[in-house]
């Protein structure tokens, strides 16, 4: 039963650092990365589908993204997509292809990245220690009902805050890494 915590546990602290982790990606940083389309949604003979799934997506060079349809039609249903999202690209198209030019990001825009970074970092350790509070108040309903004795409580509160402390400690490394990544021009 407490293995079952634990596995339960390990598996709701790394979905918080996989959620942040690919946040993160989706993140503009003034380097090209294919990652910021992830997102998109085209309308394409009456649906919404995914960008990656009309078109393929590459990186021409560190400020280029390059976007090329599979079909010719879809070219103005991806280029008023990448308009309609919120990331601020203008697209140039030429023929089939649709090139993102990523602009020069300013010292300003860097910082409040930074500052951005850093909340959705503090959400994600909030998340991890929600899902503390939670195993944390399970184990007293179980200590309460006599299903655990007081020493199993006690290694399974010592073993699920060493849990919480490694997460949190991924997410620090996460963030670090992400505002190294913002900060660099």
């Amino acid at each position: 039963m407490l293995e079952e915590m634990n596995r339960d546990a390990t598996q709701r602290m790394s979905r918080c650092v996989v959620a942040l982790r690919d946040h993160y990606r989706k993140m503009r940083t003034g380097r090209a990365n294919t990652g910021l389309l992830e997102g998109i949604k085209v309308e394409y003979y009456g649906s919404e589908v995914p960008l990656n799934q009309v078109a393929s997506v590459a990186v021409e060079d560190s400020r280029t993204l390059v976007v090329t349809p599979w079909d010719k039609a879809a070219v103005s249903a991806v280029e008023k997509a990448i308009l309609k999202s919120d990331l601020g690209l203008t697209p140039n198209t030429a023929g089939q292809v649709i090139r993102l030019p990523l602009p020069q990001m300013t010292e300003e825009r860097r910082r409040e990245l930074t500052k951005v970074a850093r909340h959705e970092a503090e959400n994600a350790r909030v998340a991890v220690r929600a899902v503390r509070r939670d195993l944390m108040t399970e184990l007293k309903e179980l200590l309460k009902e006599k299903l655990i004795s007081e020493d199993d409580d006690q290694r399974a509160h010592e073993e699920i805050q060493k849990l919480t402390d490694r997460h949190v400690h991924d997410i620090d490394a996460v963030l670090a890494e992400k505002e190294k990544e913002l900060l660099q021009v």
